[in-house]
This record gives C-alpha cells, structure tokens and sequence, in this order.
C-alpha cells in the first residue's frame, strides 16, 4: 500500500479510499466518539455512511480531521471559533472591521487636511 504525507504534520496518510472510524481514529489521534460528535458540529464533516449505519471517511476527511484537531487542541479555538474559521465567516468579520478602521482613518485624516488648509 502506498503511503500519501500530509505536509501539516508528518503522519502518513494511506492511498485508499475509503477509512472506518477506527482508522480514523488512529490516524488522527481523535477517539471515535470526539469524531462523531465532530460530525454534528461541524456540518463540512460527512463520512459515508453504509450498511448498518457505518461510517466510512475519505482522504478529504481525514485532513479536515486533522485541521479541527489542530484549531481545537493545538491553537485553542473554541468549536464555534473553528467552525467560523474553517467556514471562512472570521475571515469576512476581519475584512469588515479592516474597512471599517480604514473609512475611519480616512475620515480622520480628510478632517486634519481641512484644518491644515485653514492656516
């Protein structure tokens, strides 16, 4: 079997396609119950799901696995912090408040300007 490395972390990943839980699990260093509860709180996070109800992961859940780890555990996002920051809604609140702070320096700046010419 050949092996696939995530450039995040040098754990190998196998080139196959689909992963139970417990690999997962193993891979990742996550118990199968913090994984499934992963599954109801963050909705970019669906395994297949087979007979009798089992979970089966691909490659693309297993990094993104691994990226809820490391903003959890390793940058200490809370689960809604992670939640926005892998959605990209943080991102968009950065660049609101970044335009905001520029339309206001502007502002500021065009009134200090005003009071320049006035001397």
């Amino acid at each position: 079997m050949q092996l696939v490395t995530n450039g995040k972390n040098n754990e190998s990943i196998p080139s196959k396609r689909y992963f139970t839980i417990g690999e997962v699990s193993d891979l990742c260093d996550v118990k199968s119950h913090v994984l499934r509860y992963w599954e109801q709180e963050f909705p970019t996070l669906s395994p297949v799901k087979r007979r009798g109800n089992r979970r089966y992961y691909q490659r693309h859940d297993v990094l993104l696995i691994r990226q809820i780890r490391s903003l959890l555990y390793e940058q200490g996002y809370t689960i809604e912090g992670a939640r926005k920051k892998l959605t990209g809604e943080d991102a968009n609140n950065d660049s609101s408040v970044s335009s905001q702070l520029v339309s206001q320096l502007v502002s500021e700046l065009e009134e200090v300007l005003t009071v320049l010419k006035k001397d």
